[in-house]
């Protein structure tokens, strides 16, 4: 990925809902790419952004954010591919276990993982923010 394809990734995220006011997706890509530039994935037809997923890995798990496709594209297996590659990139880290936050009342997201053979965890989570993007 380039600086030049980061526009386009952030507008796919923000055209399917990702982007929330209180983090900024470029400076989510930034650190990512900073990290594990090799988990940042971007999927495209010709010249244009079709699909993303970003991945992380801690030592412990592997980590899915930001899984798009384009609306226009959607039913192509974009997400399927891209969340395939990132559970391969994983797993050649030796990353044992991939796992990733759904909002809860995102139905259908679950539903697409559900597809793909990912079990519903019963776990909370918490968060505290250490850097404020905005």
């Amino acid at each position: 990925m380039t600086d030049a394809d980061v526009e386009p990734v952030v507008a796919l995220w923000e055209a399917t809902g990702l982007t929330r006011p209180w983090n900024d997706p470029r400076a989510d890509i930034a650190r990512a790419r900073a990290v594990w530039p090799d988990l940042l994935l971007v999927a495209e037809a010709g010249e244009e952004i079709v699909g993303s997923v970003m991945a992380g890995y801690d030592g412990h798990r592997g980590w899915l954010y930001y899984l798009a496709a384009d609306p226009s594209r959607r039913g192509e297996g974009i997400g399927s591919a891209l969340v395939a590659e990132a559970e391969r990139r994983l797993a050649a880290l030796g990353c044992p276990k991939v796992q990733l936050m759904v909002r809860s009342d995102n139905e259908s997201v679950f539903a697409f993982y559900d597809a793909r053979a990912y079990t519903r965890e019963s776990v909370g989570v918490t968060g505290k923010r250490l850097v404020a993007d905005v």
